[in-house]
């Protein structure tokens, strides 16, 4: 089930997990946040309320690990999402690593 909270911000139900979904331009993807329920590793973030310029806290770090063989680097996407706006840490590996820019719209075709 997704909830459309904003253009920016959707809650999706995964079983019993619930998680707050945003685009990320960083790495052009979705990202999700625990707030309701914590992921398996027990993290959980707190929310305001805002669903049009969201903060949450504390920061959200993600690293995508690529099989051995593969060639690919680990990526990382760090960064806090503060009043709407995403403030990403200097060490992310994308290219808006140290730069804060405005919470996108999501893509409508991820809202399927």
């Amino acid at each position: 089930m997704t909830e459309i909270l904003s253009p920016k911000l959707v809650r999706r139900q995964y079983g019993e997990l619930t998680l707050h979904e945003h685009w990320c331009p960083g790495c052009n993807a979705m990202h999700q946040i625990a707030v309701d329920t914590p992921f398996r590793n027990g993290a959980r973030w707190t929310w305001d309320g805002n669903a049009t310029a969201p903060t949450f806290s504390p920061s959200v770090n993600i690293t995508l690990r690529f099989a051995p063989n593969s060639g690919r680097a680990a990526q990382v996407c760090h960064y806090f999402i503060r009043s709407g706006r995403i403030e990403f840490c200097g060490d992310s590996s994308h290219a808006l690593a140290g730069q804060t820019v405005d919470l996108p719209d999501i893509p409508v075709e991820e809202l399927d």
